[in-house]
């Protein structure tokens, strides 16, 4: 039987080694196309800005799992934290400037739709009964005249509340803003885990 030219051998060698420079590029390409998907439409990683609107349940430069996922199933919920894009009001209300107006902001749902807000005395009131807030540090130092949450939208503010430009501001966040729900702060790992309500 006649042995293979080195012409055939090197033909060989070369169509191996295109194959897996090419099964190479498709791997990472479907890895890349994968992790972007999961992305947009199932979680995200999130940087918190220093601002201290959310403490003490989380701390400024804390990083954090945005849930995307479970707001298609499901509408948000008394005392999640949500993560959402910034209406003009907001913008306008908390003086951000343009190069911020993209910025997602990061508070907890606290009215739903048809909900009558009202913060009097220190103590945040739905529908007329007072809100159990354990995760505050200290009492709202502000009024918030009695307000009804519209459809499809959700009042929303920061647990730090005398240091948060939020709903009590700005009024509402409508439905279409929210980007997810945080659920796990993995950064710093001193503060890794699960974000309870």
């Amino acid at each position: 039987m006649p042995k293979p030219s080195n012409n055939s051998s090197e033909k060989i060698a070369k169509t191996k080694s295109t194959g897996f420079w090419k099964e190479t590029a498709q791997t990472v390409g479907l890895t890349i196309a994968i992790a972007f998907g999961f992305r947009v439409a199932v979680a995200q990683a999130y940087y918190l800005p220093p601002s201290g609107s959310m403490e003490p349940t989380l701390q400024n430069y804390d990083r954090i799992v945005v849930d995307k996922l479970s707001y298609r199933f499901q509408t948000p919920q008394r005392y999640d934290i949500i993560v959402f894009e910034p209406t003009n009001a907001v913008v306008n209300g908390c003086g951000l400037s343009l190069d911020k107006q993209k910025s997602s902001l990061i508070k907890r749902v606290i009215g739903l739709p048809g909900d009558r807000i009202e913060i009097k005395e220190g103590t945040t009131y739905i529908n007329g009964q007072p809100l159990s807030e354990p995760y505050l540090v200290k009492a709202p130092e502000y009024e918030l005249p009695p307000m009804t949450v519209p459809a499809n939208s959700y009042f929303a503010l920061g647990d730090n509340r005398n240091n948060s430009c939020d709903g009590h501001i700005w009024g509402f966040v409508p439905q279409q803003n929210i980007i997810g729900k945080a659920t796990l702060r993995f950064w710093p790992l001193a503060h890794f885990g699960s974000i309870s309500k």
